[in-house]
């Protein structure tokens, strides 16, 4: 038992040490509109401590500034600089690859005002891209279309490859599952933008100004979060808030550097320093 202990205590040492954290949302910090046990503490050390931190989520739905104000809500104060999305940087990768274009969308207000934002137009005959987010949008007949547009020559884009995430005493489907129909009826593979590919990890750790070495990646699922720490050489911690049960963890082949049942254990008990 002592030897396990002083395990613990030195991984939440070295957790500690680092001088910058890539956070999720989703089952991290809240499942839905609930927050979860220790949220407040932690970012409340973050900001103590000096850290540098970023929220980098694979939800595509929210601007900066409605994350910013759902954390507000839920008591946690961080300005919208905290944030990053897979809304951004899909627009961002889009931007890189056909300045100007065209996508058709499928998707809520987040992800379109990012693509407007990049400079693209909005174009349901003949698109450069499909691209799917997350969004009560998706139905029959955007499924239809875009199915349509894919097999007219449209290359089709997910913004995050999640097959499911986390809300208030549930699961629900995600990215990865609404695209799934798309890929099936057209014989396309989409093209993931969000975690864990390395262009998002990339662009977190340069708005961190942070170094890898440096830097932590704490998220609940082994799928994104974790494995893009692992092929990012980012230190990982796996919080068991979310997704990821203890028993999960062995279906895949690569494991987290730690694991902890959430965020609350991370700052100092009982320190205010």
């Amino acid at each position: 038992m002592d030897r396990k202990r002083n395990r613990m205590s030195k991984d939440l040492e070295r957790i500690r040490s680092r001088q910058a954290f890539i956070i999720d949302m989703d089952g991290v910090i809240y499942h839905g509109n609930r927050l979860l046990k220790g949220s407040l503490e932690f970012v409340d050390w973050l900001n103590r401590k000096e850290k540098a931190y970023l929220f980098l989520t694979n939800s595509s739905e929210r601007s900066l500034l409605e994350l910013s104000q759902k954390l507000a809500r839920l008591g946690i104060m961080v300005d919208p600089e905290h944030f990053y999305t897979s809304a951004l940087a899909t627009a961002s990768f889009l931007a890189s690859q056909c300045p100007g274009g065209s996508v058709y969308v499928i998707g809520e207000p987040g992800l379109i005002q990012a693509l407007y934002d990049s400079g693209f137009t909005m174009n349901n005959v003949n698109p450069d891209y499909v691209v799917v987010g997350e969004g009560r949008g998706y139905n029959l007949e955007a499924l239809e279309r875009a199915v349509n547009l894919v097999l007219k020559g449209a290359r089709l884009i997910g913004t995050n490859p999640d097959l499911s995430g986390p809300v208030e005493n549930a699961i629900v489907p995600a990215c990865g599952s609404l695209v799934a129909p798309i890929e099936l009826a057209t014989g396309t593979k989409a093209y993931f933008v969000g975690k864990p590919n390395p262009l998002m990890m990339r662009h977190g750790l340069r708005r961190l100004d942070a170094r890898r070495e440096d830097t932590a990646i704490v998220g609940d699922r082994m799928d994104t979060d974790i494995v893009a720490g692992v092929e990012s050489e980012i230190e990982t911690v796996l919080v068991l808030s979310g997704v990821t049960s203890l028993t999960d963890i062995t279906r895949f082949p690569y494991r987290p550097k730690h694991i902890l049942e959430g965020v609350f254990e991370i700052p100092e008990q009982g320190s205010a320093d």
